[in-house]
């Protein structure tokens, strides 16, 4: 069993910044890859960010590629998602999820676990 816990979200102005943390218990976390997803209002869960087990590969969404940072520090069990120059369009329900494989892409069958969920707002 494998608990993902999310913190951080909250309301933030265009161009500025946040942090959001992914705590992991339970099974071997570390050993997988995690990612980042997002759901706005009306739409579907989309993929933000991912990084494998090690931390030494990652892949983003285009829409945040320059601008977020995916992280993990696997001592602590935590990963993090850094977000510089938020836009309005990326207000969301951002969910942390566990994969079952080292290394793992953008669909979300490649992830067995999932958080509850931060609400991130960016104002203009």
């Amino acid at each position: 069993q494998v608990v993902l816990v999310e913190s951080g979200g909250g309301l933030v102005q265009a161009g500025g910044s946040l942090r959001l943390s992914c705590a992991a218990s339970g099974r071997t976390v570390d050993r997988y890859a995690m990612g980042w997803f997002r759901q706005a209002p009306g739409k579907e869960r989309e993929f933000v960010a991912t990084i494998s087990w090690s931390g030494g590969s990652t892949y983003y969404a285009d829409s945040v590629k320059g601008r977020f940072t995916i992280s993990r520090d696997n001592a602590k069990k935590t990963v993090y998602l850094q977000m510089n120059s938020p836009k309005p369009e990326d207000t969301a329900v951002y969910y942390c999820a566990a994969s079952v494989y080292t290394i793992a892409g953008a669909a979300t069958t490649q992830y067995g676990y999932w958080g509850q969920g931060t609400q991130v707002t960016v104002s203009s």
